[in-house]
């Protein structure tokens, strides 16, 4: 049985993932918040599962580095910066770094992707996303993890062709952008559709999220297939074999 330490474990998502790993028949081996003893929690667990914040990361990188054990980073809203510190600890652990840890959001960007590419870029691609009322970031992680499907299927950078909260007179809309709508309210797990938009018919893929168990099995599958992997940058695909 591997033992799974949890950082950022007294909200929700922690609940959550104290559920799965227990269904799992694997051993929670701890959970640490701001105050808790993060070094002690990573020597006693196989791998740790950040559900924490960006501003945490650093902390729990290092911690994980120190104790030689890998870990899966599902914090959203990462900056450049929080993807140079999950780079640099890949060096010395196994790292899984995701906007999105539901295994049906993992097939969508998988579908997502292979769509992108066959459609090329006569296609109009849009992104839409809706979540609770609470959510601090947008677009949301999911929402961008599919933007960079979409970017890698044409082959093109996300950054050059990423259009968000339009505004007033925008003028026409340019051919390869990649727009992102991001609706808030209620208690919207969290909903995601990608619109592929060509002359007279449209293509949409979603995946709408009932609660956030589906991310908690999720992650406790990806934290299961880590331990015991060699250090370097892992992604959700590669738990499904896609």
């Amino acid at each position: 049985m591997a033992r799974i330490g949890i950082i950022g474990s007294a909200g929700r998502m922690g609940a959550a993932l104290v559920a799965a790993i227990a269904a799992a028949g694997e051993v929670h081996s701890g959970g640490v918040d701001q105050a808790g003893d993060l070094a002690a929690l990573a020597r006693a667990s196989d791998v740790l599962v950040d559900f924490s914040s960006p501003a945490a990361l650093e902390a729990n990188l290092d911690a994980a580095m120190a104790a030689g054990v890998p870990i899966l980073v599902g914090t959203t809203g990462l900056e450049e910066r929080h993807l140079w510190l999950c780079d640099h600890a890949a060096a010395k652990i196994a790292v899984l770094q995701t906007g999105n840890t539901s295994l049906g959001v993992t097939l969508l960007a998988h579908l997502v992707r292979e769509a992108a590419g066959r459609l090329g870029e006569d296609w109009d691609i849009e992104i839409v996303e809706m979540h609770h009322r609470m959510k601090i970031d947008a677009p949301s992680g999911t929402a961008l993890l599919l933007g960079q499907a979409a970017a890698e299927g044409r082959a093109t950078d996300l950054a050059d062709h990423s259009v968000r909260g339009r505004d007033g007179i925008t003028g026409a809309r340019h051919a390869g952008d990649i727009g992102f709508a991001s609706l808030r309210g209620g208690t919207v797990a969290g909903d995601h559709s990608v619109l592929f938009l060509g002359e007279s018919e449209r293509v949409t893929l979603s995946h709408l999220a009932e609660n956030r168990t589906i991310f908690a099995k999720g992650a406790v599958r990806a934290a299961q297939w880590l331990v015991g992997k060699a250090p370097g940058r892992y992604t959700m695909p590669e738990v499904l074999g896609l």
